[in-house]
């Protein structure tokens, strides 16, 4: 969410943010709802003015007075009743368009209609090249007894899936050296819950626009997407002390998302499944443009170099204006080399939004001026399971059928350096 002053002074500027993302927005009706807002605001403060001197008065009336006083009392609270539900009901529209107000994207994103439009800004590692005939994921992973989609599918249903043995193991291994590769960063570890109510969802930007890929629980909660949501919920409507930021939050967690809109791809393997788990990296810094820039590379170039250690070759693209959530003002996508299917295929993302996010969370700390402002606030994917096991097994695939297994992950499975046919 923006402040309402800045949308007033800057409304070519939010429809041109507006544009560059493809979000249909009307700052007009805004202005013209916010208008509304602040002459009903104005009349239910004066009237409520009005009370205060009333109730003061008949305390020092006589009996006449305090008739007539009565008299007027009785009128100002309907008027009051009847201009508060107006406000009530304008307030209520005035919210819902202030969520759906984009933030605007930094200078340096390009124009575009869609993901294909991403800008490819680093590419690193040497693409596999067989000299036996590769499988794909599923059939390795499928042959190496390594995983169970049929039964996965009978169990979870569509998108099901369950790994098994070195399968789950290699999995287990992911995650213990991602575990301790962030947290020798200067990462706060924590373990967050996935089920979450609808206030954190709202003031990341998830809610209301991202609805339909979520799955609803009950009493409006939610199971998250990402460990996002619950990091920036920690600090909801606190003051954090300056001295402690930034604040660098690892959290891990299952993550839960329905994939409205696509039905026909990737209804096979690992790629895009319904229930996965990922470590999320969050920063709370000074509301500084700089620090959220420095951060911002500083958490992508953290998920370059795990990605890097596991020696899977990437790339790094800069996301286009179209590929921007609404309060994003700068992403970058890391995309892995899937062998079998001759591309990169997105693993994680890392994004900052100024004070977007931390403004609906009301989540502040004080300047040193003693001011309190809001901070900023960034993310980053850390490392997502079962996904990155494709581009691993697919790229680490040997002429005899089995996987070798990255150097690093070695020690997390047990001295297991490939996995093999079982004789």
């Amino acid at each position: 969410m923006l402040d309402i002053k800045f949308i007033r002074e800057n409304k070519e500027l939010i429809q041109k943010a507006a544009q560059k993302k493809l979000i249909e927005f009307d700052i007009d009706k805004l202005i013209e709802v916010d208008n509304k807002r602040k002459i009903l605001l104005g009349r239910v403060e004066e009237k409520r003015a009005e009370q205060n001197v009333s109730n003061n008065a008949i305390v020092k009336a006589d009996s006449n007075e305090r008739v007539a006083i009565l008299e007027k009392m009785k009128i100002l609270k309907e008027e009051l009743e009847r201009e508060e539900g107006e406000l009530r009901a304008v307030l209520k529209e005035w919210q819902i368009l202030m969520l759906s107000v984009p933030n605007v994207p930094d200078a340096s994103v390009p124009d575009g209609e869609s993901d294909k439009d991403n800008k490819e800004i680093k590419k690193w590692g040497n693409i596999p090249k067989f000299d036996f005939e590769p499988k794909n994921h599923i059939d390795i992973m499928t042959g190496l007894n390594m995983a169970d989609f049929e039964r996965g599918v009978k169990v979870a249903g569509f998108r099901g899936y369950f790994l098994k043995g070195s399968g789950a193991m290699l999995s287990f291994a992911v995650w213990r050296y991602a575990l301790d590769f962030f947290v020798s960063r200067g990462f706060s570890l924590y373990l967050a819950p996935s089920m979450v109510r609808r206030e954190p969802l709202l003031g990341t930007g998830f809610l209301p626009q991202s609805e339909d890929d979520l799955y609803k629980v009950q009493d409006d909660k939610y199971l998250s997407g990402t460990g996002e949501v619950a990091s920036m919920g920690l600090y909801q409507d606190e003051v954090i002390e300056r001295e402690e930021l930034p604040k660098k939050i690892l959290t891990f967690s299952p993550c839960f998302r329905r994939e409205i809109g696509s039905h026909s791809k990737d209804v096979k393997g690992l790629i895009r499944v319904h229930e996965f788990f990922k470590f999320e990296q969050v920063i709370l810094c000074e509301s500084s443009h700089e620090e959220s820039v420095k951060y911002h590379e500083e958490l992508n170039r953290n998920t370059e170099e795990f990605i890097e250690s596991l020696g899977i070759p990437y790339r790094t693209v800069i996301n286009c204006g179209a590929d921007l959530g609404l309060g994003q003002v700068k992403k970058y996508d890391i995309e892995l080399w899937v062998p079998l299917e001759n591309a990169y295929r997105e693993i994680g993302s890392a994004s900052y939004f100024h004070d977007f996010q931390t403004r609906r969370l009301n989540i502040r700390y004080e300047g040193e001026d003693g001011k309190l402002k809001y901070a900023h606030s960034l993310n980053s994917t850390a490392a997502t399971t079962p996904r990155i096991l494709v581009s691993l097994v697919e790229n680490f695939q040997q002429a005899d059928g089995s996987v070798k297994i990255p150097e690093v992950l070695v020690p997390y499975m047990n001295g297991l350096s490939a996995v093999a046919h079982s004789k």
